[in-house]
């Protein structure tokens, strides 16, 4: 059965989509951007300023569903400038335990919404 996830805690969708979808244990979030949920703006100019703010959000939408960073078994993350991957992931890595992280693609691309630097969409499972 599909389930809806939708939090206060994160920013609301700007488009014709969810923050995330259960199904089956699994829990697909939506990419979230370095938004600030309390202002619907973008937070942070630096990379790792928005990849806090990005893995900040998918961590309150994996906490409405009951799960934690640690049922995370994949991620994908959109960057907008490949060559700053090292600060995104000092960041990023931070959010997981030294031995646990789950898998990850990673990807420049050449622009994303609102003009973040990075966005980042999570699969959980519990």
């Amino acid at each position: 059965m599909k389930k809806i996830i939708s939090t206060d805690t994160a920013p609301k969708a700007i488009g014709a989509y969810s923050q995330a979808v259960c199904v089956n244990g699994f829990l697909y979030t939506s990419g979230q951007l370095p938004i600030d949920p309390a202002t619907n703006e973008l937070k942070g100019t630096t990379m790792a300023e928005q990849t806090t703010q990005c893995m900040e959000n998918g961590k309150h939408i994996l906490e409405a569903n009951g799960m934690t960073m640690d049922d995370v078994v994949k991620t994908t993350v959109f960057i907008t400038d490949i060559s700053r991957f090292a600060e995104m992931n000092s960041v990023y890595s931070s959010y997981f335990s030294d031995t646990d992280y789950p898998a990850r693609s990673a990807t420049e691309v050449s622009a994303l919404a609102k003009g973040a630097l990075v966005e980042i969409e999570f699969i959980a499972y519990k």
